[in-house]
């Protein structure tokens, strides 16, 4: 089927149905549509962003247990310290009584003399371990009364 042009103005339009190869393009609502490299574009962009945040959602999940980690180690080694002053004293070098730590933490309480002071004083030294690794130690003094 043939096309015929149709005069407007100084301008000539198109009359009829589009052909099916090649051709004018059909315009709706002035409108060209999306190409490829469009659409590409848009499907990166979303990517990088898609990536960007399952990295801050797993960067903050990291920051999170490690702080839960360090807050439960100081609760533990605060808890032991009291603890360890509640008990009686013993002449250092000694090893006191541990409170029984959440699992997979460990908790030691050591006693040493201090040199040159009263035999009455000693330090205690915390240290809370976690599958092995040594997560915060923390020293502080016990006094015979």
């Amino acid at each position: 089927m043939k096309r015929s042009m149709k005069k407007r103005g100084n301008d000539r339009i198109p009359v009829g149905p589009p052909p099916l190869r090649g051709g004018w393009r059909v315009v709706v609502g002035g409108q060209e549509g999306v190409g490829l490299v469009e659409t590409l574009v848009a499907v990166a962009i979303l990517s990088v962003t898609l990536v960007t945040l399952l990295a801050a959602i797993s960067t903050g999940s990291i920051g999170v247990a490690t702080t839960e980690e360090r807050v439960t180690a100081e609760n533990l080694a605060r808890s032991q310290l009291e603890y360890t002053k509640s008990q009686p004293y013993s002449t250092a070098p000694a090893s006191y009584a541990t409170v029984t730590p959440p699992a997979g933490y460990a908790v030691s309480a050591d006693a040493t003399s201090i040199p040159e002071s009263d035999s009455s004083v000693q330090m205690v030294t915390v240290t809370v371990a976690r599958d092995g690794d040594t997560l915060l130690t923390v020293e502080d003094y016990k006094v015979d009364r």
